[in-house]
């Protein structure tokens, strides 16, 4: 009779607990649901304001981006844009206006840069074989006039 009554109590579960699982994947969740907005950092290129027509084109235009440090961002199409380097930079926008060439290839330089950051871009997309390229500017704010 004992020995049924000491079997009884330290009788075993085959139960696994899954709630400290479920809190757990819960508050990752919660931390990556906050932290991935942060992850994707953008680079603001403030553009010159100019009075220029905006061009009407069909297919997404390849944008060579210059901050205000030298730094080349690029945008191929309907990409998101990313740093590059110099030569990186002439060997896919080349092949890329090599296979469309229609495709309009725009230069974005921040106005509080350097000049020679983007005549630099003009001058190797020349050796990269685009035969023409465009600048951006944004639309000019009324309070400006046009001047900075």
């Amino acid at each position: 009779m004992r020995s049924s009554m000491r079997h009884k109590r330290f009788k075993l579960k085959s139960e696994i607990n899954v709630v400290p699982y479920i809190d757990v994947m819960l508050v990752l969740l919660i931390i990556f649901m906050v932290t991935a907005p942060m992850i994707n950092k953008n680079v603001d290129i403030n553009l010159p304001q100019a009075n220029a027509k905006s061009m009407q084109d069909k297919k997404d235009p390849v944008i060579v981006a210059v901050d205000q440090n030298g730094q080349l961002y690029l945008t191929l199409g309907t990409e998101k844009r990313q740093p590059i380097d110099v030569d990186t930079m002439k060997a896919k926008v080349g092949a890329f206006v090599k296979a469309n060439p229609e495709v309009s290839v725009l230069v974005a330089g921040d106005r509080d840069g350097k000049y020679d950051g983007v005549y630099q871009v003009l001058a190797d997309l020349q050796q990269a074989g685009v035969s023409k390229v465009g600048l951006m500017s944004a639309p000019v704010s009324d309070s400006k006039n046009g001047r900075p």
